[in-house]
């Protein structure tokens, strides 16, 4: 069901002690809690709120 432009992404880190900017991009993505998927658009916006936080996803094509 989902396309090659969605990606599936997961937060497999804590948000304790992270900078403001970083967890506000983890929000905007739309992760609630660790190891809880999301599927968001392949979109320039949102790849680069993934690059920001990278260290703490995983990201997958959904």
């Amino acid at each position: 069901m989902a396309n090659a432009k969605d990606l599936k992404v997961t937060l497999v880190r804590s948000l304790n002690g992270r900078l403001k900017a970083h967890i506000a991009c983890v929000r905007g993505l739309g992760v609630r809690r660790i190891h809880s998927p999301v599927v968001v658009k392949d979109t320039p916006e949102n790849r680069g709120m993934i690059n920001k936080v990278s260290y703490m996803l995983k990201v997958e094509e959904a």
